[in-house]
């Protein structure tokens, strides 16, 4: 039942996350008729929504309608390491939550869910959309602050002079691994409305200095001259005819000593692995990719022009690393 009722619970931690909760129990244990007042909401259905949130460990409730934070509560805060504020603000709204309503369309016909509720793919939709577009990028920083700890802790990028990062958006990757690597030169690249958002970013860090910031379409051309070309949660957002032409056109612009960084999710083996079995799904729905185990990268790579030459594990994401031919 619990698995059956998910939704619930995830559309509970949507609604705390989007009125602030978290951040506004920062400091202590308050009521919820306080509480209504700063976040906006009907008391009494304020009241209700934190005591169920409490009764699972998200919240704790305490005598005359006092609530405060546990320490799983925590992580909703906007403001503490690993937070997964923006990624709960972004799962439950409305346009996201009506695409999965078309998974059964999706396993029926193997169609995308997301073009068939709203009749156009989710990158124009938020294009069209700066509001949603925005909730989605914190939705992204939220979730890679630790993956990108993990790849600058863990992966070797001290080899390289010029990275060149596609689909990078407001480069908070390439500003860490900067930032880790006082050598390491950048390249940041991604759409016009994507990238406008780097420059602070970049600036926040230190970084700028050693950065480019390039826009484009990684259908049509990427930035020549780099010795790595990292794409990191790209790759699962298409499906193969797709995946192999964005890596045609890097492998276009990357010389024969260069090396290929593609940064995703291992599918794992049968029984395991749920994280990334869930996030195929999402795939399906969304965005219209798929996750994918090693061998399927490989494959990838060697349609495209590469040959997989090693696979390192930083976190829950793996570095498939690509040699052209």
């Amino acid at each position: 039942m619990r698995l059956v009722n998910g939704y619930q619970f995830s559309q509970a931690i949507h609604v705390a996350a989007t009125l602030g909760i978290a951040d506004l129990l920062a400091g202590g244990a308050r009521t919820s008729d306080d509480l209504s007042d700063e976040a906006g909401a009907d008391p009494d259905s304020l009241h209700r929504l934190l005591r169920a949130l409490a009764s699972v460990g998200v919240l704790r409730e305490e005598d005359d309608r006092r609530f405060s934070l546990t320490p799983l509560g925590e992580q909703l805060r906007s403001d503490v390491p690993g937070s997964i504020h923006g990624w709960a603000a972004f799962i439950g709204r409305p346009y996201y939550w009506q695409a999965w309503a078309g998974l059964l369309h999706s396993v029926r016909t193997g169609e995308n869910a997301f073009r068939h509720v709203h009749g156009q793919d989710v990158w124009s939709y938020r294009a069209e959309r700066p509001e949603e577009n925005a909730i989605f990028d914190g939705a992204m920083q939220s979730r890679t602050r630790a993956s990108n700890a993990a790849l600058v802790a863990e992966f070797d990028f001290s080899r390289f002079g010029t990275l060149v990062d596609i689909g990078g958006g407001n480069g908070s990757l390439l500003a860490n691994l900067l930032a880790s690597q006082p050598s390491l030169q950048g390249v940041v690249f991604d759409q016009p409305h994507v990238v406008a958002g780097a420059t602070p970013v970049l600036e926040a860090a230190g970084v700028a200095d050693r950065c480019r910031i390039e826009s484009g379409s990684f259908f049509e051309a990427v930035p020549a001259g780099g010795d790595a070309y990292l794409l990191k949660w790209i790759i699962h957002d298409w499906e193969d005819e797709d995946a192999i032409a964005i890596l045609q056109v890097v492998r276009a612009a990357i010389a024969d000593g260069a090396r290929l960084l593609v940064v995703e999710r291992h599918l794992g083996p049968p029984n395991e692995e749920a994280q990334s079995k869930f996030s195929d799904l999402n795939m399906l729905v969304g965005p219209g990719g798929r996750e994918r185990t090693q061998n399927q990268y490989a494959a990838l790579f060697e349609s495209a022009g590469f040959r997989l030459v090693d696979a390192t594990t930083t976190g829950e994401l793996v570095v498939f690393e690509g040699q052209p031919v």
